[in-house]
């Protein structure tokens, strides 16, 4: 280290298989911005702007917008349901087609129409920090509430190995979270070396913890309306209710303030888990491989972080290129979806994912598997 450069930070990895190339300039960069201490490379890393997914940074003072992302409250909810049900009928093909169109109804990818569910009241646009936020938040949060977004975000129902049925939503904060993370982003400033970082204790910082905690919690808000959404279908048309009390939840873009060992850190997660001692958690695959319900370790070197998913193999462009919709037919038997969006659905193949397998054994000291599912229908936004 030369004189007037940032000391570099502790960096811990887990790899399910050699660095990317695209992502070591990127860590390099993140490791040497002021303020950050330790940096954990997940198994699912692999490129995206500014901060890669499959992140986890802890900072002593400086909160960092990248590391957190433009979908703030990004996470999962997984919820059980009667095994007495009628649930054994999605095996026909009639009936699963049913259910997915009574999905993309009930919970569209993009927007809801008049009569759409509303956010709860609790969730004030006027509480966020700048009045273009708030006005974004009224108009766009309003009709994107309970909507699933497009890309990798998915409704699922899944049986584990007992046979009991499972649904599990990946979703986030939409047009709104991006627009928190846009506005902050511009007001973080950039030192000689290292990301734009903003004072954690300064009112830039207030301000932005508090636009993140409002994005995250509209993003709960938002997953829990789409399984009550889910399960009204169900009932309709399987006859299955919900177990109650099995619904649970996992956020893996947010940044909180946390104690590892005998330091108190920012630890901000782009594309990982909170993997605390016991704590439940999701790891999905993709559309047509098995999907994990977990328990975090608590692992001192990762900041109790895990990773959030199978993590991409591919870009979408590449997936683009290399999957035709005749090969995710073939990855996808006796997974129900609706086929006539294959084109745009090539790219969430499961070829174009990494073996979760693999991820999940190359952090096996961060967390321990507690129920493992395999897809039966996928209803995702195009």
């Amino acid at each position: 280290m030369t004189g007037g450069e940032a000391p570099q930070a502790i960096v811990n990895m887990w790899l399910a298989e050699p660095l990317p190339r695209e992502v070591r300039g990127p860590l390099d960069l993140l490791a040497r911005t002021p303020g950050v201490a330790r940096v954990a490379v997940l198994p699912d890393v692999h490129w995206a702007e500014g901060v890669c997914v499959g992140v986890a940074v802890g900072t002593r003072d400086r909160l960092i917008p990248e590391a957190v992302g433009r979908d703030i409250g990004c996470g999962m909810a997984a919820e059980a349901y009667d095994c007495e049900g009628d649930a054994g009928r999605l095996a026909d093909p009639a009936v699963a087609a049913r259910v997915l169109a009574d999905l993309s109804r009930s919970v569209p990818s993009n927007r809801h129409g008049a009569g759409g569910p509303l956010p709860p009241e609790h969730l004030i646009p006027e509480t966020l920090s700048d009045p273009r936020l708030a006005r974004l938040a009224a108009r766009d949060g309003r009709v994107q509430f309970a909507t699933l977004g497009r890309g990798n975000h998915f409704l699922e129902l899944q049986r584990d190995d007992e046979g009991c049925l499972w649904a599990m939503v990946h979703s986030g904060s939409r047009a709104a979270g991006a627009a928190v993370h846009a506005h902050h982003a511009r007001l973080a400033r950039r030192g000689r070396v290292g990301l734009a970082t903003i004072p954690a204790a300064e009112e830039a910082g207030r301000a932005y913890l508090s636009d993140v905690a409002w994005a995250a919690a509209y993003a709960e808000a938002s997953r829990s309306a789409m399984l009550d959404a889910l399960a009204r279908v169900l009932l309709g048309r399987l006859g299955a209710t919900p177990v109650p009390g099995s619904r649970f939840a996992c956020l893996h873009n947010h940044v909180r303030l946390e104690a590892h060992g005998d330091e108190t850190l920012w630890v901000h997660r782009k594309g990982a888990l909170s993997a605390a001692l016991c704590e439940p958690g999701v790891v999905p695959g993709s559309m047509g491989t098995q999907s994990f319900h977990t328990e975090g370790r608590g692992c001192l070197e990762s900041m109790s972080s895990c990773s959030h998913g199978a993590g991409r193999a591919m870009s979408r462009g590449e997936a683009r290129r290399r999957v035709a919709p005749r090969d995710l037919a073939r990855q996808m038997r006796g997974v129900a979806y609706d086929s006539r969006n294959a084109r745009d659905l090539v790219e969430e193949a499961p070829e174009a994912y990494k073996d979760v397998g693999a991820v999940l054994r190359a952090q096996a000291g961060l967390l321990r598997v507690v129920r493992r599912l395999r897809p039966v229908l996928v209803h995702k936004g195009t």
